[in-house]
Parts: structure tokens; sequence; C-alpha cells
């Protein structure tokens, strides 16, 4: 089987260099199966994506395809996404992860940050230490939830060149690169949303609207204000 060599380019001053890393070909994706290497899922939520359709649960795919996800209090889900079949799915390249054993493998620019950080030496082993980390934690709607864990994941494998994932910016590259599995998973993720708009508006009228956009605008505000202005780990352990 042949390696794929990923490489991060990064300057230091007028320096360019280039780290490899040996990667192993993926998998094809399976819907059918449940299997999306290196994937980040989503799927709607009951009752919160019928008023939000934004708001899902995500989870993070293993390079088999298996699916990891933060689901409750002290519990990561492997290989069995709670809340149903994935709807939604964005495949992640592995090229843009640092992978680093030691300070000086390091491929992105912040290799001190990164190394305080936390990080790890392929891409399983970042969501096994994730997984095992929220093993201990308290799952909470608006502070510790299911985009905290896959953000912690991005993080630790400084995807991108950085580590700033959080559940605002992982919502919104999920909404705008991510692809739907189905037309039906489109027509099942808005088709709720779309009857209570429906029948919230013959009984109440526009107030409604009005009302599901105040609530709207108002969950934004607060997970910007628990992404950007909120300093620290907002994960408390059991």
């Amino acid at each position: 089987m042949e390696l794929k060599s990923a490489g991060v380019e990064f300057e230091d001053g007028n320096l360019s260099r280039r780290k490899i890393h040996d990667l192993w070909p993926l998998d094809e994706l399976n819907p059918k199966t449940a299997r999306f290497p290196c994937c980040v899922v989503w799927t709607p939520l009951p009752i919160i994506s019928w008023l939000t359709p934004y708001i899902g649960h995500v989870g993070i795919c293993r390079e088999d395809g298996a699916i990891l996800d933060f689901a409750g209090s002290n519990f990561v889900n492997v290989d069995n996404f709670a809340y149903g079949a994935v709807a939604k799915f964005l495949q992640l390249d592995r090229k843009q992860c640092c992978f680093a054993g030691s300070l000086s493998s390091h491929m992105c620019r912040q290799s001190y940050q990164h190394a305080e950080r936390g990080v790890a030496i392929s891409w399983d082993d970042a969501l096994n230490i994730c997984a095992q980390k929220y093993q201990h934690k308290c799952y909470n709607l608006f502070t510790c939830n299911c985009h905290s864990f896959v953000a912690d994941c991005l993080n630790r494998l400084a995807y991108g060149g950085h580590f700033r994932w959080n559940l605002l910016n992982l919502t919104v590259l999920i909404l705008w690169k991510g692809r739907w599995v189905h037309r039906i998973s489109i027509f099942k993720s808005f088709f709720p949303f779309a009857a209570v708009i429906c029948i919230g508006v013959l009984m109440t009228g526009w107030a409604f609207l009005i009302g599901m956009a105040s609530f709207s605008l108002l969950l934004i505000c607060w997970f910007f204000l628990v992404s950007y202005c909120f300093k620290g780990d907002r994960c408390s352990t059991m």
C-alpha cells in the first residue's frame, strides 16, 4: 500500500521549511455503513433543530470512518452516532494537520503554543486523547457540548495551521462547506422547521417570526460570547 506524504509549509523570517509526514490512504466514504473517514459529521437534533435548523449534533470520524461524538456527561459514543444517521459531512484534509512527536517535528508556525496546548502524532491519536478527556467532562448544551469536543480535536491537530477552533467557527464551517448525504437528509433537516414556522404563523401571526428571529439572535450572541469572550476550559470535570 502506498504512503502519501503530507507537508505543511511555513515561514520563519526569510526561511521556508517543509516537514513531511506519511499518511495511510483512506477508505472510500460509505454512508450506508456510516463510514466517513476523517470527516466532521452533523445530524439535526430533535426539537432544538426544529426551532434553529443551524444547530445540530456533530461528531468527528477516525481514519477508519468510525464516528466519535460527545453525547452526554462522561460519555463519548464510538461508532454509534447519537440522534440518528449522518445528514451532512465534511471530509478534512490531513495535510492541513500538524502531527508532532517532539518540538522539533512541529509543522505549524506556532510550535511552542501548540506543544503547550497538547499535540498528537496522528489523526486517530488526537481523537483518542480527546475522547479520554471528555469521558470525564460534564455535558452542557450551552458551554460544553458535542461542538466543544470536535473543536478540541481540531485544536490538538492544529488543523488549518491554528488552534482557534470553537463552537461558532466549527458551526460555520459545517454549514458553509458541508455536503448533504442524500436529498432526503435535506428534507428531514428542514421539514420540521418549516412546519413549526407555518403552524406558528397561522396561530399567532407574524409576531411568531419576530419571536423566532429574536431567539436565534440571542443564541448566536451567547455562542459568540462563549467562543470569543470567555477564556479557559468551559467544560467542568466530574
